[in-house]
């Protein structure tokens, strides 16, 4: 058995150097493991994804808080331990930044790999936002609160998978610190060739910052100009104004709004306003109505159902329920019955400008099962349970024009994701850690990087 060892540096370098085919396969084994994860949840498999509950404990002595997250999956078995100091944290301690590493086992239990877990981390939960910012159908300025190393992972995948329409970059922080130094350095470090090839060579980058004489104008400004939202900081307190984005105006813009900062119920990012926005229903009896100004999907999207309705101080805040939220690896299904009933057919199912093709997976989840189609032409099977409420078309005739039978393809839900006001919260997941550091090991030697030990 070989035990591979990756430190945080040699670690930075293999994914500061990614092709945008070696993402894509990273980001298909976290899409994976995600969709593992949700279809466990649902049904009673024996072997399935197991996540436990995340453990913490406090150091008087330091003043910070370690975090331990297991997990166990098809991929095998881990766990990470991860030391930091919490917000609001005692001002006399010395700031603990996230640091702690990831030990991975096989399925069968031999040792596989111990990973420094800070910039993994970063970039496996940036990449699970990358599945929702990848089925937008048009983003030019991104706006991103936080310096930190999450801030910089969404933002150089961001680029390096819609680099070619980016035009804006907007970071906001507390104040002009050495990290938002250190992000714009890292960034500018990216070679010439490798701008050019992602498409963002003539972006440009602005700090924005509480000193400023017109913040508020300014914040509000950034706000409503943003396609995509990134929260990535530590906050109690939300980061902006909830009118900003609930407004009739406001509304007319779908943007996706993405969370990932806040781990704990007393921890916040996001105004309650936006929401409950978000999961405000417009429907009648049982087929979606979209307001025509406020295209909402009736749902809240975050990586784990049990974990956000427990950690999320935004979710505990705006009194949500299960049947409000849906995960994302319950897109990966939804998807994978697009492309089932394109395997039937033998049309191509109509997927957002961004979107990726689905392999096909038969095997549904318990929520899927529960699909309600009836005999009609352009009957709609209706998904209910914890994961929220969407509706994808069923033709189960081959009567009608080739326009309508278009049409019935172009679900709701497709139209949300790529167009629509999308709100993902993330309190992150063991199970994310165990995919993409299994994925890691396999790329390091694959790139001969790292100390791989036969015992």
């Amino acid at each position: 058995m070989t035990l591979s060892v990756l430190s945080d540096n040699q670690i930075r370098s293999l994914l500061e150097n990614l092709t945008v085919e070696e993402l894509n396969g990273f980001k298909e084994t976290l899409r994976n493991a995600l969709h593992e994860y949700s279809k466990s949840t649902q049904t009673d498999h024996v072997d399935g994804v197991h996540q436990i509950e995340r453990t913490s404990v406090h150091s008087k002595e330091t003043g910070a808080t370690t975090l331990f997250m297991p997990s166990s999956s098809s991929a095998g078995n881990g766990v990470k331990v991860i030391t930091l100091t919490p917000p609001n944290g005692n001002p006399e301690k010395p700031v603990i930044h996230p640091t702690g590493a990831i030990t991975l086992f096989a399925p069968t239990g031999e040792a596989a790999g111990i990973l420094h877990a800070g910039t993994i981390t970063a970039f496996r939960t940036a990449l699970a936002s990358l599945c929702l910012v990848g089925k937008r159908s048009h983003i030019s300025t991104l706006t991103v609160f936080g310096c930190g190393g999450q801030a910089y992972w969404h933002i150089r995948l961001a680029l390096m998978l819609r680099g070619a329409t980016i035009r804006q970059v907007n970071l906001v922080n507390r104040k002009l610190s050495r990290h938002c130094s250190a992000l714009l350095d890292r960034l500018h470090a990216v070679s010439a060739a490798a701008k050019a090839r992602e498409g963002w060579s003539e972006c440009k980058f602005g700090v924005l910052t509480p000193s400023h004489d017109d913040y508020e104008r300014l914040l509000e400004k950034q706000v409503l100009a943003a396609d995509v939202i990134v929260c990535c900081t530590p906050a109690t307190a939300p980061l902006f104004k909830g009118e900003w984005l609930t407004t009739h105006e406001a509304r007319l813009k779908g943007r996706l709004v993405v969370a990932i900062g806040s781990y704990r119920p007393d921890m916040k990012e996001l105004p309650v306003e936006i929401i409950r926005q978000a999961v405000k229903e417009h429907h009648e009896g049982r087929k979606w109505i979209h307001h025509r100004h406020a295209r909402e999907g009736g749902a809240l999207v975050v990586d784990t159902i049990e974990g956000a309705l427990a950690e999320s101080g935004e979710v505990i805040d705006a009194g949500l329920q299960s049947e409000q939220l849906i995960e994302l690896g319950e897109l990966v299904l939804l998807a994978n019955i697009a492309a089932e009933e394109s395997a039937v057919t033998g049309e191509p199912e109509v997927q957002s400008p961004a979107s990726e093709t689905q392999s096909v997976n038969s095997d549904l989840s318990g929520k899927l099962k529960e699909m309600d189609v009836n005999g009609s032409h352009s009957a709609m099977g209706s998904i209910f349970g914890s994961g929220g409420l969407f509706h994808i078309h069923r033709r189960t005739s081959s009567n009608g024009s080739e326009g309508s039978r278009k049409k019935e393809k172009q679900d709701p839900m497709a139209t949300w994701l790529a167009e629509g006001n999308v709100i993902y919260k993330s309190v992150g997941m063991g199970t994310m850690d165990l995919s993409v550091g299994m994925h890691l090991i396999k790329f390091a030697r694959e790139k001969n990087v790292g100390s791989h030990i036969e015992f």
